[in-house]
């Protein structure tokens, strides 16, 4: 059997390594979108957690909001391969 991804608008932002604070108040909650370091230094990551537990937000990925308000990170390529823009309600993308 073969199908096909239903189409959906989903929300994003990428993560680039310096806007912790926008990704922080995008996601609602600065308890959900940490950064990541080891031994006192900072790694460039974002530890989300999401319904299937911690995940891993590499500088470049995108944080995406699912269906049911859950965040999650995607690889930019799969993001690429997976979405592209829509316009909004003004005719704005």
């Amino acid at each position: 059997m073969r199908f096909r991804k239903k189409p959906v608008v989903i929300e994003a932002i990428q993560w680039t390594g310096k806007n912790l604070d926008i990704v922080a108040r995008f996601t609602g909650h600065d308890k959900l979108v940490q950064l990541r370091s080891i031994h006192n230094k900072p790694t460039g990551q974002l530890v989300i957690e999401t319904l299937e537990g911690d995940h891993i937000a590499s500088v470049g990925d995108w944080i995406i909001k699912g269906v049911k308000g859950e965040f999650y990170p995607c690889k930019p390529d799969i993001f690429e391969q997976t979405y592209e823009l829509a316009e909004a309600a003004g005719g704005e993308g």
